[in-house]
Protein backbone atom coordinates (compact mmCIF):
# COMPACT_ATOMS: atom_id res chain seq x y z
CA UNK A 1 0.00 0.00 0.00
CA UNK A 2 0.79 3.33 -1.00
CA UNK A 3 1.21 5.21 2.36
CA UNK A 4 1.07 8.90 3.39
CA UNK A 5 3.37 9.99 6.10
CA UNK A 6 0.84 13.13 6.69
CA UNK A 7 -0.28 13.25 10.72
CA UNK A 8 -3.81 13.39 9.50
CA UNK A 9 -4.04 10.91 6.96
CA UNK A 10 -1.94 8.22 9.55
CA UNK A 11 -4.64 9.11 12.39
CA UNK A 12 -7.06 8.15 9.78
CA UNK A 13 -5.01 4.40 8.95
CA UNK A 14 -4.95 3.67 12.46
CA UNK A 15 -8.86 4.65 13.09
CA UNK A 16 -9.49 2.40 10.14
CA UNK A 17 -7.18 -0.41 11.62
CA UNK A 18 -8.80 0.31 15.79
CA UNK A 19 -12.31 -0.24 13.82
CA UNK A 20 -11.51 -3.52 12.17
CA UNK A 21 -10.00 -4.98 15.27
CA UNK A 22 -12.73 -3.55 17.67
CA UNK A 23 -15.53 -5.63 15.04
CA UNK A 24 -13.31 -8.84 14.50
CA UNK A 25 -11.70 -8.07 11.68
CA UNK A 26 -7.77 -8.20 12.38
CA UNK A 27 -7.26 -10.16 9.28
CA UNK A 28 -7.98 -7.24 7.01
CA UNK A 29 -5.26 -5.08 9.32
CA UNK A 30 -2.29 -6.92 8.23
CA UNK A 31 -3.53 -7.76 4.28
CA UNK A 32 -4.20 -3.66 3.81
CA UNK A 33 -0.65 -3.27 5.57
CA UNK A 34 -1.88 -1.46 8.74
CA UNK A 35 0.08 -3.45 11.19
CA UNK A 36 2.39 0.08 11.74
CA UNK A 37 -0.97 1.68 12.55
CA UNK A 38 -1.90 -0.71 15.93
CA UNK A 39 0.34 -1.34 19.24
CA UNK A 40 0.34 -4.49 20.78
CA UNK A 41 -1.06 -3.35 23.72
CA UNK A 42 -4.13 -2.04 21.88
CA UNK A 43 -4.62 -5.04 20.17
CA UNK A 44 -4.62 -7.10 23.15
CA UNK A 45 -7.34 -5.15 24.72
CA UNK A 46 -9.62 -6.04 21.64
CA UNK A 47 -9.28 -9.22 22.64
CA UNK A 48 -13.27 -10.05 22.07
CA UNK A 49 -15.67 -8.82 19.08
CA UNK A 50 -17.69 -5.64 20.12
CA UNK A 51 -21.32 -5.65 19.89
CA UNK A 52 -22.74 -4.55 16.77
CA UNK A 53 -24.86 -2.22 18.04
CA UNK A 54 -21.45 0.13 19.02
CA UNK A 55 -20.48 0.39 15.29
CA UNK A 56 -23.02 3.40 14.78
CA UNK A 57 -21.49 5.09 17.64
CA UNK A 58 -17.94 4.68 16.61
CA UNK A 59 -18.72 5.39 13.00
CA UNK A 60 -20.58 9.02 14.31
CA UNK A 61 -17.47 9.80 16.73
CA UNK A 62 -15.12 9.50 13.34
CA UNK A 63 -16.86 11.92 11.27
CA UNK A 64 -19.11 12.70 8.52
CA UNK A 65 -17.33 10.72 5.77
CA UNK A 66 -17.81 7.55 8.86
CA UNK A 67 -21.05 8.09 8.51
CA UNK A 68 -21.60 8.28 4.96
CA UNK A 69 -19.76 5.11 4.86
CA UNK A 70 -22.03 3.85 7.35
CA UNK A 71 -25.16 4.08 5.46
CA UNK A 72 -23.58 2.88 2.68
CA UNK A 73 -22.85 -0.47 4.29
CA UNK A 74 -26.51 -0.51 6.18
CA UNK A 75 -27.39 -1.33 1.97
CA UNK A 76 -24.62 -3.97 2.20
CA UNK A 77 -26.05 -7.42 3.24
CA UNK A 78 -23.48 -9.38 1.16
CA UNK A 79 -21.00 -7.78 3.49
CA UNK A 80 -22.11 -7.09 6.79
CA UNK A 81 -24.06 -9.57 9.14
CA UNK A 82 -27.54 -8.91 10.11
CA UNK A 83 -27.07 -7.14 13.68
CA UNK A 84 -24.75 -4.97 11.61
CA UNK A 85 -27.13 -3.85 9.47
CA UNK A 86 -29.71 -3.33 11.62
CA UNK A 87 -27.70 -1.19 13.80
CA UNK A 88 -26.29 0.62 11.07
CA UNK A 89 -29.65 1.30 9.57
CA UNK A 90 -30.38 3.57 12.55
CA UNK A 91 -27.37 5.45 12.08
CA UNK A 92 -28.12 9.00 13.05
CA UNK A 93 -27.00 11.73 11.20
CA UNK A 94 -26.62 14.24 14.04
CA UNK A 95 -24.09 15.68 15.51
CA UNK A 96 -22.71 18.91 17.38
CA UNK A 97 -23.15 22.13 15.39
CA UNK A 98 -20.92 24.94 14.59
CA UNK A 99 -21.05 28.15 16.11
CA UNK A 100 -23.28 30.64 14.60
CA UNK A 101 -20.68 33.17 13.95
CA UNK A 102 -19.50 30.45 11.46
CA UNK A 103 -23.17 30.66 10.16
CA UNK A 104 -23.20 34.48 9.78
CA UNK A 105 -19.71 34.18 7.96
CA UNK A 106 -20.13 31.42 5.26
CA UNK A 107 -24.28 33.18 4.47
CA UNK A 108 -22.91 36.69 3.96
CA UNK A 109 -20.36 35.29 2.13
CA UNK A 110 -22.29 33.15 0.05
CA UNK A 111 -24.87 35.33 -0.65
CA UNK A 112 -23.04 38.42 -0.89
CA UNK A 113 -24.80 40.24 1.56
CA UNK A 114 -25.68 40.77 5.43
CA UNK A 115 -27.97 38.31 6.78
CA UNK A 116 -29.99 41.61 7.59
CA UNK A 117 -30.51 42.43 4.25
CA UNK A 118 -31.31 39.16 3.33
CA UNK A 119 -33.98 38.00 5.91
CA UNK A 120 -35.99 39.75 8.04
CA UNK A 121 -35.54 36.76 11.06
CA UNK A 122 -32.64 34.41 11.42
CA UNK A 123 -32.87 32.05 14.37
CA UNK A 124 -29.35 31.60 15.49
CA UNK A 125 -30.22 28.08 17.30
CA UNK A 126 -29.89 25.04 14.59
CA UNK A 127 -33.22 23.17 13.86
CA UNK A 128 -31.03 20.47 13.23
CA UNK A 129 -27.31 19.57 13.37
CA UNK A 130 -26.08 16.72 10.50
CA UNK A 131 -22.35 15.43 9.72
CA UNK A 132 -22.67 18.36 6.43
CA UNK A 133 -24.65 20.98 7.19
CA UNK A 134 -27.19 22.28 9.85
CA UNK A 135 -30.56 24.03 9.04
CA UNK A 136 -31.76 27.27 10.53
CA UNK A 137 -35.15 28.97 10.57
CA UNK A 138 -35.66 32.15 8.86
CA UNK A 139 -38.01 34.52 7.49
CA UNK A 140 -37.71 35.91 4.07
CA UNK A 141 -38.45 39.97 4.00
CA UNK A 142 -41.39 38.92 1.60
CA UNK A 143 -42.76 37.10 4.81
CA UNK A 144 -42.64 33.67 3.51
CA UNK A 145 -41.31 30.89 6.26
CA UNK A 146 -37.82 29.02 4.99
CA UNK A 147 -35.45 26.48 6.75
CA UNK A 148 -31.60 27.82 5.46
CA UNK A 149 -29.17 24.92 5.22
CA UNK A 150 -25.52 25.77 5.72
CA UNK A 151 -22.55 23.70 5.11
CA UNK A 152 -20.46 22.79 8.13
CA UNK A 153 -16.80 25.19 7.13
CA UNK A 154 -13.98 23.15 5.60
CA UNK A 155 -15.66 19.76 5.35
CA UNK A 156 -14.92 19.39 1.90
CA UNK A 157 -11.10 19.60 2.65
CA UNK A 158 -11.99 16.93 5.42
CA UNK A 159 -13.99 14.09 3.47
CA UNK A 160 -11.76 14.38 0.54
CA UNK A 161 -8.70 13.32 2.86
CA UNK A 162 -10.19 11.05 4.45
CA UNK A 163 -11.71 9.12 1.10
CA UNK A 164 -8.15 9.58 -0.10
CA UNK A 165 -7.10 7.36 3.15
CA UNK A 166 -9.75 5.35 2.52
CA UNK A 167 -9.62 4.52 -0.81
CA UNK A 168 -5.38 3.34 -0.62
CA UNK A 169 -6.77 0.77 1.73
CA UNK A 170 -9.48 -0.05 -0.28
CA UNK A 171 -7.36 -0.85 -3.74
CA UNK A 172 -4.68 -2.73 -1.79
CA UNK A 173 -7.62 -5.48 -0.30
CA UNK A 174 -8.99 -5.20 -4.16
CA UNK A 175 -5.39 -6.27 -4.91
CA UNK A 176 -4.48 -8.21 -2.62
CA UNK A 177 -6.72 -10.22 -0.97
CA UNK A 178 -9.87 -12.80 -2.07
CA UNK A 179 -12.43 -10.64 -0.35
CA UNK A 180 -11.19 -7.56 -2.31
CA UNK A 181 -11.59 -9.22 -5.01
CA UNK A 182 -15.12 -10.58 -4.21
CA UNK A 183 -16.57 -7.42 -2.88
CA UNK A 184 -14.70 -4.62 -4.78
CA UNK A 185 -13.79 -2.17 -2.13
CA UNK A 186 -12.37 0.46 -4.55
CA UNK A 187 -15.44 0.41 -6.97
CA UNK A 188 -17.74 0.88 -3.35
CA UNK A 189 -15.61 3.97 -2.66
CA UNK A 190 -15.38 5.17 -6.36
CA UNK A 191 -19.75 5.61 -5.68
CA UNK A 192 -19.51 6.54 -1.89
CA UNK A 193 -17.04 9.61 -3.67
CA UNK A 194 -19.66 10.19 -5.90
CA UNK A 195 -22.30 10.19 -3.69
CA UNK A 196 -20.64 13.10 -1.45
CA UNK A 197 -19.23 15.06 -3.59
CA UNK A 198 -22.61 15.79 -5.22
CA UNK A 199 -23.91 16.67 -1.82
CA UNK A 200 -21.69 19.35 -0.78
CA UNK A 201 -23.56 21.26 -3.84
CA UNK A 202 -26.16 22.67 -2.53
CA UNK A 203 -27.49 23.64 -6.09
CA UNK A 204 -27.49 19.53 -7.63
CA UNK A 205 -29.73 19.55 -4.61
CA UNK A 206 -32.23 22.37 -5.47
CA UNK A 207 -32.54 21.32 -8.97
CA UNK A 208 -33.72 17.77 -7.30
CA UNK A 209 -36.13 19.50 -5.25
CA UNK A 210 -37.43 21.12 -8.65
CA UNK A 211 -36.97 17.98 -10.37
CA UNK A 212 -38.55 15.28 -8.13
CA UNK A 213 -41.15 17.93 -6.53
CA UNK A 214 -42.58 18.62 -10.72
CA UNK A 215 -42.59 14.32 -11.57
CA UNK A 216 -44.62 13.96 -7.73
CA UNK A 217 -47.06 16.64 -8.71
CA UNK A 218 -49.82 14.12 -8.89
CA UNK A 219 -49.88 12.76 -5.39
CA UNK A 220 -51.56 14.84 -3.71
CA UNK A 221 -50.59 13.15 -0.75
CA UNK A 222 -46.88 14.19 -0.74
CA UNK A 223 -45.17 17.44 -0.80
CA UNK A 224 -41.66 18.29 -1.77
CA UNK A 225 -40.15 21.93 -0.63
CA UNK A 226 -39.87 23.89 -2.47
CA UNK A 227 -35.85 25.91 -3.02
CA UNK A 228 -35.65 29.98 -3.15
CA UNK A 229 -33.10 29.69 -6.25
CA UNK A 230 -31.69 33.28 -5.84
CA UNK A 231 -31.10 32.31 -2.28
CA UNK A 232 -29.24 29.32 -2.99
CA UNK A 233 -25.57 28.81 -3.74
CA UNK A 234 -23.40 25.39 -3.59
CA UNK A 235 -22.51 25.99 0.36
CA UNK A 236 -26.18 27.83 1.08
CA UNK A 237 -29.74 26.54 0.21
CA UNK A 238 -32.89 28.63 1.27
CA UNK A 239 -35.97 26.56 0.70
CA UNK A 240 -39.70 26.47 2.22
CA UNK A 241 -40.01 25.88 5.75
CA UNK A 242 -42.56 22.90 6.05
CA UNK A 243 -44.11 22.34 9.45
CA UNK A 244 -43.94 18.72 10.89
CA UNK A 245 -42.46 15.82 12.68
CA UNK A 246 -40.54 12.73 11.71
CA UNK A 247 -42.94 9.43 10.87
CA UNK A 248 -41.18 7.20 13.43
CA UNK A 249 -41.10 9.56 16.39
CA UNK A 250 -45.29 9.96 16.63
CA UNK A 251 -46.66 8.56 19.14
CA UNK A 252 -49.79 5.86 18.65
CA UNK A 253 -52.73 8.62 19.60
CA UNK A 254 -51.37 10.66 16.39
CA UNK A 255 -51.10 7.69 14.28
CA UNK A 256 -54.72 6.94 15.35
CA UNK A 257 -55.67 10.42 13.61
CA UNK A 258 -54.13 10.37 10.01
CA UNK A 259 -55.24 7.76 7.07
CA UNK A 260 -51.93 5.69 7.21
CA UNK A 261 -52.99 2.82 5.05
CA UNK A 262 -53.43 5.72 1.92
CA UNK A 263 -50.64 7.87 3.17
CA UNK A 264 -48.39 4.61 2.93
CA UNK A 265 -50.36 3.88 -0.73
CA UNK A 266 -49.23 7.28 -1.61
CA UNK A 267 -45.44 7.28 -0.92
CA UNK A 268 -44.91 3.54 -1.78
CA UNK A 269 -46.77 4.11 -5.38
CA UNK A 270 -44.45 7.40 -5.61
CA UNK A 271 -41.26 5.75 -5.09
CA UNK A 272 -42.37 3.26 -7.91
CA UNK A 273 -43.00 6.00 -9.72
CA UNK A 274 -39.53 7.27 -9.39
CA UNK A 275 -37.79 3.94 -9.85
CA UNK A 276 -39.86 2.15 -12.89
CA UNK A 277 -40.66 5.66 -14.89
CA UNK A 278 -38.85 8.49 -13.94
CA UNK A 279 -35.72 7.53 -13.76
CA UNK A 280 -34.32 9.60 -10.78
CA UNK A 281 -35.42 8.81 -7.34
CA UNK A 282 -35.08 10.12 -3.58
CA UNK A 283 -32.29 7.73 -3.02
CA UNK A 284 -32.20 8.29 0.99
CA UNK A 285 -35.68 8.53 2.48
CA UNK A 286 -34.66 7.26 5.91
CA UNK A 287 -37.00 8.12 8.82
CA UNK A 288 -35.36 11.49 9.61
CA UNK A 289 -36.05 12.59 6.14
CA UNK A 290 -39.99 11.65 6.23
CA UNK A 291 -42.26 13.60 7.85
CA UNK A 292 -45.91 13.28 8.37
CA UNK A 293 -46.99 18.13 8.19
CA UNK A 294 -49.37 19.47 10.43
CA UNK A 295 -51.99 18.99 7.66
CA UNK A 296 -51.43 15.18 7.48
CA UNK A 297 -49.56 15.22 4.10
CA UNK A 298 -46.05 13.20 4.06
CA UNK A 299 -42.95 15.32 2.70
CA UNK A 300 -39.58 14.73 1.86
CA UNK A 301 -36.98 16.37 3.08
CA UNK A 302 -33.01 16.35 1.77
CA UNK A 303 -32.82 15.44 -1.43
CA UNK A 304 -29.33 16.07 -1.61
CA UNK A 305 -28.84 12.12 -2.47
CA UNK A 306 -30.94 11.01 -5.41
CA UNK A 307 -30.16 7.85 -7.96
CA UNK A 308 -30.68 7.86 -11.67
CA UNK A 309 -31.29 4.65 -13.70
CA UNK A 310 -31.58 3.69 -17.02
CA UNK A 311 -34.30 2.46 -18.95
CA UNK A 312 -33.29 -1.15 -19.17
CA UNK A 313 -32.42 -0.90 -16.06
CA UNK A 314 -35.79 0.09 -15.35
CA UNK A 315 -37.45 -2.65 -17.17
CA UNK A 316 -35.32 -5.21 -15.47
CA UNK A 317 -36.12 -4.38 -11.99
CA UNK A 318 -39.78 -4.22 -13.09
CA UNK A 319 -39.23 -7.98 -14.00
CA UNK A 320 -37.61 -8.52 -10.71
CA UNK A 321 -40.00 -6.73 -8.77
CA UNK A 322 -43.33 -8.80 -10.78
CA UNK A 323 -41.56 -11.67 -10.21
CA UNK A 324 -41.40 -11.29 -6.40
CA UNK A 325 -44.79 -10.07 -6.23
CA UNK A 326 -45.96 -13.39 -8.22
CA UNK A 327 -43.56 -15.72 -6.16
CA UNK A 328 -41.73 -16.59 -9.57
CA UNK A 329 -38.30 -17.77 -8.63
CA UNK A 330 -37.01 -18.37 -11.98
CA UNK A 331 -38.19 -15.14 -13.68
CA UNK A 332 -36.58 -13.21 -10.85
CA UNK A 333 -32.79 -14.56 -11.25
CA UNK A 334 -33.20 -14.47 -14.88
CA UNK A 335 -34.24 -10.36 -14.45
CA UNK A 336 -31.14 -10.14 -11.97
CA UNK A 337 -28.59 -11.81 -14.26
CA UNK A 338 -29.84 -8.98 -16.93
CA UNK A 339 -29.07 -5.99 -14.65
CA UNK A 340 -25.56 -7.03 -13.86
CA UNK A 341 -22.47 -9.08 -15.38
CA UNK A 342 -21.03 -11.84 -14.20
CA UNK A 343 -17.35 -11.90 -12.83
CA UNK A 344 -14.91 -14.85 -13.13
CA UNK A 345 -15.80 -17.74 -10.71
CA UNK A 346 -19.56 -17.05 -11.29
CA UNK A 347 -21.57 -19.72 -10.20
CA UNK A 348 -25.09 -19.26 -12.39
CA UNK A 349 -26.66 -22.80 -10.76
CA UNK A 350 -26.52 -21.66 -6.80
CA UNK A 351 -27.47 -18.20 -8.07
CA UNK A 352 -30.48 -19.09 -9.85
CA UNK A 353 -31.12 -21.59 -6.98
CA UNK A 354 -30.29 -19.21 -4.03
CA UNK A 355 -33.14 -16.89 -5.60
CA UNK A 356 -35.69 -18.56 -6.16
CA UNK A 357 -35.65 -20.05 -2.95
CA UNK A 358 -35.72 -16.41 -2.02
CA UNK A 359 -38.78 -15.54 -3.92
CA UNK A 360 -40.53 -18.56 -2.58
CA UNK A 361 -39.84 -18.08 1.07
CA UNK A 362 -41.41 -14.11 0.31
CA UNK A 363 -44.21 -15.11 -1.94
CA UNK A 364 -46.57 -14.76 0.60
CA UNK A 365 -47.02 -11.60 2.03
CA UNK A 366 -50.44 -12.39 4.15
CA UNK A 367 -48.58 -14.82 6.11
CA UNK A 368 -44.97 -13.27 6.16
CA UNK A 369 -44.97 -9.92 5.78
CA UNK A 370 -43.21 -8.60 2.62
CA UNK A 371 -39.93 -6.67 3.67
CA UNK A 372 -39.08 -5.36 -0.16
CA UNK A 373 -35.91 -3.75 1.10
CA UNK A 374 -34.69 -6.72 2.83
CA UNK A 375 -35.68 -9.37 -0.08
CA UNK A 376 -33.46 -7.01 -2.71
CA UNK A 377 -30.79 -6.05 0.10
CA UNK A 378 -30.40 -10.36 0.65
CA UNK A 379 -30.29 -10.44 -3.61
CA UNK A 380 -26.81 -8.00 -3.17
CA UNK A 381 -25.37 -11.03 -0.51
CA UNK A 382 -26.37 -13.55 -2.96
CA UNK A 383 -24.81 -12.00 -5.90
CA UNK A 384 -21.39 -11.08 -3.97
CA UNK A 385 -20.98 -15.19 -2.56
CA UNK A 386 -21.39 -16.45 -5.93
CA UNK A 387 -19.33 -14.06 -8.00
CA UNK A 388 -21.86 -11.80 -9.75
CA UNK A 389 -21.53 -7.68 -9.70
CA UNK A 390 -24.89 -6.04 -9.54
CA UNK A 391 -24.68 -2.26 -10.71
CA UNK A 392 -24.50 0.46 -8.27
CA UNK A 393 -28.05 1.90 -8.46
CA UNK A 394 -29.03 -1.70 -7.30
CA UNK A 395 -27.56 -1.21 -4.09
CA UNK A 396 -29.54 2.38 -3.92
CA UNK A 397 -32.69 1.26 -4.50
CA UNK A 398 -31.94 -1.63 -1.75
CA UNK A 399 -30.98 1.18 1.11
CA UNK A 400 -34.00 3.19 -0.50
CA UNK A 401 -36.58 0.37 -0.26
CA UNK A 402 -35.40 -0.29 3.01
CA UNK A 403 -36.01 2.99 4.72
CA UNK A 404 -39.52 3.20 2.43
CA UNK A 405 -40.61 -0.34 4.60
CA UNK A 406 -39.80 1.01 7.75
CA UNK A 407 -42.04 4.50 6.93
CA UNK A 408 -44.80 2.54 5.49
CA UNK A 409 -45.09 0.22 8.14
CA UNK A 410 -45.16 2.57 10.83
CA UNK A 411 -48.17 4.09 9.15
CA UNK A 412 -49.69 1.08 7.88
CA UNK A 413 -48.80 -2.53 9.85
CA UNK A 414 -51.07 -4.08 7.36
CA UNK A 415 -49.73 -2.91 4.23
CA UNK A 416 -49.40 -5.15 1.14
CA UNK A 417 -46.64 -4.21 -1.55
CA UNK A 418 -47.66 -7.49 -4.08
CA UNK A 419 -50.79 -6.03 -4.46
CA UNK A 420 -49.74 -2.85 -5.31
CA UNK A 421 -46.77 -3.97 -7.56
CA UNK A 422 -48.57 -5.97 -9.60
CA UNK A 423 -52.10 -3.12 -9.66
CA UNK A 424 -49.48 -0.44 -10.36
CA UNK A 425 -47.23 -2.61 -12.88
CA UNK A 426 -49.99 -2.16 -16.19
CA UNK A 427 -50.23 1.81 -15.65
CA UNK A 428 -46.22 1.90 -15.27
CA UNK A 429 -45.90 0.26 -18.92
CA UNK A 430 -48.59 2.42 -20.08
CA UNK A 431 -46.45 5.75 -18.91
CA UNK A 432 -43.12 3.73 -20.13
CA UNK A 433 -44.50 3.30 -23.74
CA UNK A 434 -46.01 7.02 -23.40
CA UNK A 435 -42.91 8.23 -22.63
CA UNK A 436 -41.18 6.44 -25.36
CA UNK A 437 -43.42 8.22 -27.96
CA UNK A 438 -43.29 12.07 -26.67
CA UNK A 439 -41.97 14.04 -29.40
CA UNK A 440 -38.31 14.37 -28.20
CA UNK A 441 -37.89 10.22 -28.96
CA UNK A 442 -39.73 10.13 -31.63
CA UNK A 443 -37.20 13.03 -33.09
CA UNK A 444 -34.25 10.88 -32.19
CA UNK A 445 -36.05 8.09 -33.84
CA UNK A 446 -37.03 9.46 -37.08
CA UNK A 447 -33.72 10.86 -37.33
CA UNK A 448 -32.08 7.36 -36.97
CA UNK A 449 -34.77 5.62 -39.52
CA UNK A 450 -33.62 8.57 -41.85
CA UNK A 451 -30.05 7.66 -41.74
CA UNK A 452 -30.95 3.92 -42.28
CA UNK A 453 -33.50 4.81 -45.63
CA UNK A 454 -30.78 7.01 -46.95
CA UNK A 455 -27.84 4.58 -46.54
CA UNK A 456 -29.97 1.38 -47.38
CA UNK A 457 -30.02 1.42 -51.33
CA UNK A 458 -25.90 1.65 -51.35
CA UNK A 459 -25.67 -1.39 -48.84
CA UNK A 460 -28.05 -3.56 -50.42
CA UNK A 461 -26.23 -2.48 -54.09
CA UNK A 462 -22.48 -3.61 -52.29
CA UNK A 463 -24.28 -7.01 -51.10
CA UNK A 464 -25.58 -7.42 -54.59
CA UNK A 465 -22.25 -6.58 -56.52
CA UNK A 466 -20.24 -8.82 -54.03
CA UNK A 467 -22.50 -11.91 -54.57
CA UNK A 468 -22.80 -11.49 -58.44
CA UNK A 469 -18.73 -11.52 -58.55
CA UNK A 470 -18.86 -14.52 -56.11
CA UNK A 471 -16.69 -12.16 -53.76
CA UNK A 472 -18.93 -13.02 -50.73
CA UNK A 473 -17.09 -14.23 -47.45
CA UNK A 474 -18.08 -15.77 -44.38
CA UNK A 475 -15.78 -15.11 -41.36
CA UNK A 476 -16.38 -17.27 -38.30
CA UNK A 477 -14.13 -16.59 -35.53
CA UNK A 478 -14.43 -19.85 -33.98
CA UNK A 479 -11.00 -21.36 -33.93
CA UNK A 480 -7.58 -19.25 -33.88
CA UNK A 481 -6.16 -21.53 -36.52
CA UNK A 482 -2.55 -20.29 -35.73
CA UNK A 483 -2.70 -20.96 -31.99
CA UNK A 484 -3.89 -24.80 -33.00
CA UNK A 485 -1.13 -25.38 -35.46
CA UNK A 486 1.42 -23.56 -33.22
CA UNK A 487 0.16 -26.18 -30.31
CA UNK A 488 0.68 -29.17 -33.12
CA UNK A 489 4.04 -28.30 -34.13
CA UNK A 490 4.75 -28.02 -30.60
CA UNK A 491 3.44 -31.54 -30.01
CA UNK A 492 5.37 -33.04 -32.75
CA UNK A 493 8.50 -31.33 -31.72
CA UNK A 494 7.85 -33.25 -28.52
CA UNK A 495 7.35 -36.47 -29.83
CA UNK A 496 10.25 -36.20 -32.39
CA UNK A 497 12.60 -35.44 -29.08
CA UNK A 498 11.14 -38.33 -27.13
CA UNK A 499 12.24 -40.73 -29.86
CA UNK A 500 15.78 -39.38 -30.00
CA UNK A 501 16.65 -39.34 -26.54
CA UNK A 502 14.58 -42.94 -26.48
CA UNK A 503 17.27 -44.07 -29.68
CA UNK A 504 20.44 -42.58 -27.67
CA UNK A 505 19.31 -44.31 -24.43
CA UNK A 506 18.96 -47.68 -26.73
CA UNK A 507 22.55 -46.84 -28.88
CA UNK A 508 24.08 -46.16 -25.51
CA UNK A 509 23.04 -49.43 -24.18
CA UNK A 510 23.93 -51.63 -27.02
CA UNK A 511 27.60 -49.58 -26.87
CA UNK A 512 28.11 -51.09 -23.62
CA UNK A 513 29.15 -54.38 -24.58
CA UNK A 514 31.66 -53.10 -27.09
CA UNK A 515 35.02 -53.56 -25.68
CA UNK A 516 37.21 -50.42 -25.99
CA UNK A 517 39.75 -48.92 -24.63
CA UNK A 518 38.52 -45.17 -24.41
CA UNK A 519 36.67 -45.61 -21.26
CA UNK A 520 34.96 -43.14 -19.04
CA UNK A 521 33.91 -43.46 -15.49
CA UNK A 522 35.42 -46.96 -16.06
CA UNK A 523 32.64 -47.47 -19.14
CA UNK A 524 32.90 -47.70 -22.66
CA UNK A 525 33.37 -43.86 -23.86
CA UNK A 526 31.20 -43.35 -26.64
CA UNK A 527 27.84 -45.59 -25.10
CA UNK A 528 28.83 -43.06 -22.33
CA UNK A 529 28.84 -39.93 -24.31
CA UNK A 530 25.20 -41.18 -26.05
CA UNK A 531 24.16 -41.68 -22.83
CA UNK A 532 24.41 -38.20 -21.26
CA UNK A 533 23.08 -36.64 -24.37
CA UNK A 534 20.49 -38.27 -23.43
CA UNK A 535 20.23 -37.61 -20.11
CA UNK A 536 21.15 -33.89 -20.59
CA UNK A 537 17.64 -33.82 -23.86
CA UNK A 538 15.41 -35.48 -21.26
CA UNK A 539 16.36 -32.75 -18.35
CA UNK A 540 15.38 -30.05 -21.30
CA UNK A 541 12.34 -31.77 -22.17
CA UNK A 542 11.35 -32.26 -18.22
CA UNK A 543 12.31 -28.95 -17.40
CA UNK A 544 10.16 -27.25 -20.91
CA UNK A 545 6.80 -29.03 -19.62
CA UNK A 546 7.15 -28.75 -15.87
CA UNK A 547 7.96 -24.49 -16.29
CA UNK A 548 7.67 -23.28 -19.66
CA UNK A 549 3.69 -24.81 -19.91
CA UNK A 550 2.81 -24.38 -16.26
CA UNK A 551 3.68 -20.55 -17.25
CA UNK A 552 1.52 -20.24 -20.83
CA UNK A 553 -1.36 -22.32 -18.40
CA UNK A 554 -1.65 -19.69 -16.58
CA UNK A 555 -0.86 -16.65 -19.13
Amino acid sequence: MVVSFKPERIKRYKDVAMLLLKYGRSDLISAAGLEGSVLPDEIAAERETAPAEELAQDLEKLGPTFIKLGQLLSTRADLMPGPYLDALSRLQDQIEPFPYEEVERIVSGELGVRMSKAFAEFDPRPLAAASLAQVHRANMRDGRAVVVKVQRPDIRDLIVGDLEALGEIAHFLDEHTELGRRYEFDNMLVNLRKSLLRELDFTIEANNLHTIGQSLVEFDEIVIPEPIDNFTTTRVLTMEYISGKKITALNPLRLLEIDGASLADALFRAYLKQFLVDGLFHADPHPGNVFLTDDNRIALLDLGMVGRVTRTFQDNLLRLMLAISEGRGEMASEAAIRMGEAKEGFDREAFERRITDLVAENSDAILSRLNAGKVTLEITRISADCWFRLPPEFTMIAKALLNIDRVVYTLDPNFDPNSIIRERANEILQQNIAKSLAPNNLLSGVVDLKEFAEKLPARVNRILDTVGENKLRLKVDAIDEKVVLEGLQKVANRITLGLVVASLIVGAAMLMRVETSFRIFGYPGLAMILFLLAAAAGLVLAFSILFYDEKRRKH
